[in-house]
């Protein structure tokens, strides 16, 4: 027998299970009648301390009748996530903010910070929304932003105090240039740079491990000295690095470029155009005389005209591979970089977004100091196309047969 006051049964075992509370109410109510303690707005004051809720018999009928239990959806109360009702939301936000981001200066964490306010970025949410109706409108497709390559970060850092009068200028002209040359065939972007000299050696690297680990306790003199240097190609998440025995020179630079578009260019066969990020370095800003020689050459001898876009000074953490040495810091900071071999190894086991690097060792000594003449330089400005106002950051350069003439004369 059930005790439908307590929905008890003489064991003293519970029967209403989840949503049988509306028809036990409603059988009650039946079975006692209308006039008797079993009428339903008694049945709702009884079952209001238990359950917290006052809920009428009106569903409870109407399952005993039908026989389908009806389910409260309580989950899809409420107000929907922004991410439901605006699914490319998070699209355009990395589309914006993928250009003002920078990585961790000292690699600790992969985690990447913006010079945009939420405000900013809200402001150019609204903007983007406005234009594309705007395009709509006048009857073609509005432009579809790719969702580029990189991890949100969506943190804040403090900016950089350093900052020169046209940095805001060339973040807006870099901005243009990359995504031009994303969208475009014929196009293809790099990130080019550098990372700090590795020191090979029984050296702490401030990292941890689940092995322990001794490390020296002071710097001795390492066995050897690796500076990686890294090409890395956005659109499709792909790095290359060259493990430098010598000093990253110019024409280290170019030598590390030639073999990387030698073994590339096969599966680009309609790219006519190379855009190069990397940053002002010593040995490839614009006036360094002998790293513009070399990429003259470079552009000679692959028939592939080439564009520079420099970040600006003091912003160099904002170029994407940067991203990638906060992953490879990571990756070994917790063991001993003993040997030559063990940094290959490390170099190759990494991965970025899935893909492991292509690892190439580089054991040429280079030569440092080596300029032009100004004469010579004179000569190698006229092949040089800079843009009006940002002259020293933005630079094309041009195959013809006029280049290959010039250079002859350098010989």
């Amino acid at each position: 027998m059930i005790d439908y006051r307590d929905g008890t049964n003489r064991n003293g075992k519970r029967t209403i299970q989840n949503n049988g509370e509306s028809p036990f109410r409603a059988r009650s109510s039946d079975i006692h009648g209308p006039n008797s303690e079993g009428t339903r707005r008694r049945r709702e004051a009884e079952s209001a301390p238990r359950t917290g809720l006052v809920v009428g018999n009106d569903q409870g009928m109407r399952e005993l009748e039908s026989g389908i239990a009806c389910v409260d959806a309580y989950a899809m109360r409420g107000r929907k996530r922004a991410e439901e009702r605006l699914p490319h939301l998070l699209v355009d936000m990395r589309a914006i903010v993928d250009s003002e981001s920078q990585t961790d200066g000292s690699f600790k964490t992969s985690r990447l910070y913006t010079r945009l306010t939420a405000a900013e970025v809200r402001r150019q949410l609204i903007a983007g929304k406005i234009q594309r109706r705007r395009t709509a409108k006048r009857g073609s497709h509005s432009a579809t932003v790719e969702q580029p390559g990189v991890q949100g970060g969506g943190c804040k850092q403090e900016q950089t105090q350093k900052k020169i009068a046209e940095t805001d200028a060339i973040f807006a002209q870099i901005r243009q240039v990359n995504e031009e040359a994303d969208q475009t065939a014929t196009m293809l972007r790099i990130s080019c740079d550098a990372k700090a000299a590795v020191n090979v050696g029984d050296f702490s690297h401030q990292g941890v491990s689940r092995v322990p680990i001794e490390a020296a306790d002071h710097d001795f003199k390492p066995d050897a000295v690796v500076v990686p240097y890294g090409i890395f190609v956005p659109k499709l998440d792909e790095l290359s690095l060259y493990l430098c025995r010598s000093k990253v020179t110019a024409d280290c630079i170019v030598d590390c470029l030639n073999d990387w578009w030698q073994k590339t260019k096969v599966r680009f066969p309609e790219v006519t155009l190379l855009v190069i990020n990397q940053d002002t370095g010593p040995e490839n800003q614009s006036r360094r005389t002998q790293y513009m020689k070399r990429i003259l050459e470079f552009v000679a001898l692959h028939q592939v005209d080439v564009r520079l876009a420099y970040y600006p000074p003091y912003h160099s953490k904002y170029n994407p591979v940067e991203r990638c040495w906060g992953v490879l810091e990571q990756h070994w900071n917790g063991s001993l970089l003993s040997d030559l071999q063990t940094v290959v190894g490390f170099a190759q086991s990494m991965t970025w977004r899935g893909h492991s690097p292509i690892v190439e060792i580089v054991n040429q000594t280079y030569d440092t100091g080596r300029r032009l003449t100004q004469s010579l330089m004179r000569q190698v400005q006229t092949q040089l196309s800079r843009f009006s106002s940002l002259g020293r950051w933005f630079i094309d350069i041009r195959c013809s047969n006029l280049l290959q003439r010039s250079l002859n004369s350098l010989e």
